[in-house]
């Protein structure tokens, strides 16, 4: 096993509701509590597992909303309460990771290193992950805010794109980039345009920077967002977190890291790309589940195989955890089947899955949410 890098946290982020995988994952228990890919690990387990040999085994902290706070430290029981961070609501990534970058700047020092990595991704190749994280934490300490670039397997609509520029040249980093901007989810058009002129890759959600630098750019562009975090990690490991959170967390700026920071930050010049040679997905929807899942006698199963009869529907996702699912005459069909709820849709439509969820929440079917 390789030794952990000196000065470095790893920051799980735990948050969303998967809704793009219900009625898989719910507000209740999201994905990234759930063994998706058979791999008898939850999605959160295999990051924390993945990012320990990096931190060392008291550097990986998880931010979550407090009603998961539980959930988290049972299936991570060897993780220290107080590397669990609880936001009494979502305020999206910026202040999950801002705050964390603030409490870590007060624990261990503003140079403290910290790598953002979302819990509820799945990441293939140990080897190829590693010496990506070394080498962004390496243009991390040169002052870049460091995100990983994942290789295109295609024009997917699903993910962002960041353009890489010229190479970095910081020793220790030998395939870092400059990020050239950031896209949001194009239409495949110009994302298979983007991937023509091979300067584009997918945007994981990724970010390795120092504390220090990545407040320093949050005082400049949000400053109020940024003396409230800092107000916060002030008193996070005293009696006064509680007040504090009451006062200051609901009055925060809900905005995402890619738009709060890494945008205008790659505009001037300061944030670098690092490429992930990894086999890398955010699990977002249902198709995305059925290309993770080993295949079974006639296509892809998440559950009992022996439980699923296809007649004429090669290739079809079926999720199942105990009933008998029969698909007829249905190839690329996707059937989810759980004891309240059920799902059948194509891989084709799988985005629209949310459109679902909203549909039952108008209802006012908030427990099937």
């Amino acid at each position: 096993m390789s030794s952990p890098i000196p000065g470095f946290h790893a920051v799980v982020p735990a948050g969303g509701a998967g809704t793009r995988l219900w009625p898989l994952s719910r507000a209740g228990r999201p994905k990234f509590l759930l063994d998706l890919t058979g791999t008898g690990r939850t999605l959160l387990q295999g990051t924390v597992d993945r990012l320990r040999p990096l931190a060392g085994p008291d550097g990986v902290l998880v931010v979550t909303g407090v009603r998961h706070v539980a959930a988290v430290q049972a299936q991570v029981p060897d993780l220290d309460a107080a590397h669990v961070l609880a936001e009494p609501s979502p305020r999206d990534s910026m202040a999950a990771i801002g705050l964390a970058a603030a409490v870590l700047a007060r624990r261990h020092g503003d140079d403290v290193v910290l790598g953002s990595f979302a819990a509820d991704h799945a990441v293939q190749g140990a080897e190829a992950f590693e010496r990506c994280v070394r080498e962004a934490v390496e243009a991390a300490r040169a002052g870049y805010v460091v995100t990983v670039g994942i290789t295109a397997t295609g024009p997917s609509t699903a993910f962002g794109y960041v353009r890489c520029g010229e190479p970095l040249g910081v020793p220790g980093a030998p395939s870092a980039l400059l990020s050239a901007g950031f896209t949001e989810k194009p239409d495949e058009q110009t994302a298979a345009e983007y991937l023509a002129t091979g300067r584009y890759r997918w945007n994981a959600g990724m970010f390795v920077v120092r504390a220090r630098t990545l407040l320093d750019h949050l005082a400049a562009q949000l400053p109020r967002l940024h003396e409230g975090l800092r107000r916060l990690a002030a008193v996070w490991d005293t009696s006064q977190r509680e007040a504090e959170l009451g006062r200051t967390w609901p009055g925060l700026t809900r905005i995402a890291i890619d738009h709060a920071i890494a945008e205008p930050v790659a505009a001037a010049g300061g944030v670098a790309v690092v490429p992930g040679e990894f086999g890398w997905d955010d699990v977002g929807d249902v198709a995305a589940l059925a290309r993770l899942v080993a295949p079974g006698q006639d296509g892809p199963t998440l559950g009992d195989d022996a439980a699923v009869l296809r007649l004429g529907s090669a290739g079809s996702f079926v999720a199942t955890d105990e009933r008998a699912v029969t698909v007829v005459g249905l190839p690329g069909a996707v059937v989810v089947d759980t004891p309240d709820a059920v799902l059948v849709t194509t891989r084709e439509h799988a985005q629209r899955v949310k459109d679902a969820v909203e549909a039952w929440r108008g209802r006012g079917r908030e427990d099937l949410l």
